[in-house]
């Protein structure tokens, strides 16, 4: 079986494989070896999902290193896996949400202009202590970033796509969101969600309340964020934006209530390390006939 694979540091954390594989290092530019046999794909970045499927007629399964599939899944023809990695950027993307949550509930994005400027402004700030969240996505990134907020003593709201107990559905999203003091988006991106966060979305959310995108750009109605935030209602965290990259004129840049990452939710140290062991698996289950580990459905 023939794999390929777009980081060479990536094989010391495959663990064991099976006789007969053959991993090669294909990092988008000329192919190593005839693409005719690849059947197992970890594509690199810029990569068409179009070309894959078009020049690797062999290719049983593609397996991803991001959490998101929106761009592959449309294009994957049928009798082929696609496999997300689901679980390796948890931990981090958490921690973005927590640290973008706070530091804009504490204005330190304020207060770095002000320190830009060499000018001393104290300032009363809201606190996360005693406020409530609403967390729109309960996987396992909403999952943790909901124990990190009930640690600051926070009460937690939860939506998923499928109720379960303490979780809510998107059909309570009109009644929550008034509720909310801060609004976690980390959904998948959907047709379902696409643009869910629109201007009738905003509107619900309470004067002063902070939203927080830490899924993709796409979700939110950008231009919608903009006005409110403009006009001062609301404040927001980004570490997706659509467009993307945010123009560099784009209003957003220059607002004080918006503070704004370059997508970096799971951009930690460590990343060769925590994608590539699911890689592995994924060959030795491969090549012994047995179901793949995180396959997308219902588009993610």
């Amino acid at each position: 079986m023939k794999v390929w694979i777009p980081h060479e540091d990536g094989l010391a954390h495959l663990g064991p494989l099976p006789d007969g594989v053959d991993v090669e290092i294909y990092e988008g530019g000329a192919y190593p070896s005839d693409p005719a046999g690849v059947e197992l794909l970890v594509p690199p970045g810029g990569v068409p999902p179009e070309r894959v499927f078009a020049e690797l007629p062999g290719l049983r399964a593609v397996q991803l290193l991001s959490a998101g599939a929106e761009q592959w899944v449309p294009h994957v023809p049928e009798g082929i896996a696609l496999c997300d990695n689901k679980g390796a950027h948890t931990e981090a993307t958490a921690e973005w949400i927590q640290t973008a949550t706070l530091a804009s509930i504490r204005r330190f994005d304020a207060f770095a202009r002000r320190q830009s400027a060499r000018e001393w402004a104290p300032a009363r700030t809201t606190t996360l202590t005693g406020a409530t969240a609403l967390i729109v996505g309960a996987g396992s990134i909403g999952e943790s970033v909901a124990r990190r907020f009930a640690a600051s003593r926070t009460e937690v709201l939860k939506i998923a796509r499928t109720a379960r107990p303490g979780v809510h559905t998107l059909d309570d999203l009109p009644d929550l969101l008034p509720k909310a003091d801060v609004v976690v988006i980390i959904v998948p991106l959907t047709p379902e969600t696409e643009r869910l966060v629109d201007a009738a979305f905003l509107a619900r959310m309470k004067d002063g309340a902070l939203l927080v995108n830490a899924a993709r750009g796409r979700v939110v109605d950008t231009e919608a964020l903009t006005r409110e935030v403009a006009a001062g209602r609301l404040r927001c965290a980004l570490d997706v934006t659509e467009p993307e990259p945010l123009p560099a004129d784009h209003e957003l840049w220059g607002l004080e209530g918006a503070l704004i990452t370059p997508h970096v939710g799971g951009a930690v140290e460590g990343f060769i390390e925590r994608v590539y062991p699911l890689v592995g698996d994924q060959i030795r289950r491969l090549d012994a006939g047995e179901p793949l580990a995180n396959t997308t459905e219902h588009g993610y």
